[in-house]
């Protein structure tokens, strides 16, 4: 099934009465996620909250992994079949939030070099433009699994655009720079929990009432020190988790990374399960969590 890591050793773990950190709630299972989904029992978690590896984005150097695959069908098919899966683990009422960002083809190049401000964003490999595409066209990919997923049983209830007003500059004058990802919400009934009014956005007038949250986020990027650079950040995860969980419930996150969702589901008193196949990152998130930041 996968690897339980340990967070805490006798020696780390803090005490019972400590008030500096909240109460570790998460768990990290080191494993491809595609096996250990089959070893969870139906309805076990209340939501789901992840951000998968961004397709021809990032090698992780680990062989089979997604995102890596070298037809962008194959990627869809690949997260169709692991968020099935998720579909199954989840409450009948539960949610499913789904951040992913979306790239450009590659013009043919099948490499690319280090950036000096982000060495990660090397490749040894570069995925050929998909069929019917043009150099220098933007891919879809948001949209092409939203759709992918829809056909396949989920809820497309909204899209939410997370706009960056920290962006990393693009040295490119013949479009503007992007500084948006997609988050989507799915739901596994048509009928699920929401809780609109956790995630209320306050009024700028004291005087007048909060209002329904809407579909444009401003969240500023929040990079940790040691992680990769696509790190989302932890407001954008309190939102989701708020709105798709009450306290106590059971949260996933079946591709972990850096531990960005068990930090803030310590944060709000919820238990969480993360599934990360990198042992790299899932050594990064325990830290966080020792942290609890």
């Amino acid at each position: 099934m996968g690897q339980l890591l340990q967070l805490f050793d006798d020696e780390q773990a803090p005490k019972p009465d400590t008030k500096e950190l909240p109460r570790n709630q998460a768990e990290i299972i080191v494993g491809d996620v595609r096996k250990v989904l089959h070893g969870f029992p139906d309805g076990l978690f209340k939501t789901c909250v992840t951000s998968p590896p961004y397709w021809g984005l990032r090698d992780y150097g680990i062989d089979g992994q997604i995102g890596a695959e070298m037809d962008i069908r194959d990627y869809i098919k690949d997260l169709v079949a692991v968020f099935r899966e998720v579909r199954r683990v989840l409450a009948d009422d539960g949610t499913f939030w789904l951040n992913i960002g979306d790239s450009y083809t590659s013009g043919g190049r099948t490499w690319r070099d280090d950036d000096a401000k982000n060495k990660g964003r090397g490749m040894s490999y570069r995925a050929p433009t998909p069929e019917g595409l043009k150099s220098k066209d933007l891919i879809g990919v948001p949209w092409r699994i939203a759709f992918a997923l829809q056909e396949d049983g989920w809820y497309l209830r909204t899209d939410i655009i997370w706009n960056k007003p920290n962006c990393q500059p693009e040295s490119v004058k013949d479009r503007p720079t992007r500084s948006h990802e997609f988050v989507f919400l799915f739901s596994k009934s048509e009928k699920y929990f929401y809780d609109h009014e956790a995630v209320k956005e306050p009024a700028l007038d004291p005087k007048q009432k909060s209002k329904n949250r809407r579909t444009v986020w401003n969240i500023n990027t929040e990079p940790y020190p040691g992680s990769h650079f696509a790190v989302y950040p932890r407001e954008l995860v309190r939102l989701c988790v708020k709105a798709g969980s009450r306290s106590g419930d059971r949260v996933l996150d079946p591709f972990f990374g850096s531990g960005t969702t068990g930090v803030v589901c310590n944060e709000l008193d919820r238990q969480c399960t993360g599934i990360e196949l990198n042992e790299e990152y899932a050594e990064l998130a325990r830290q966080r969590l020792l942290r609890g930041r």
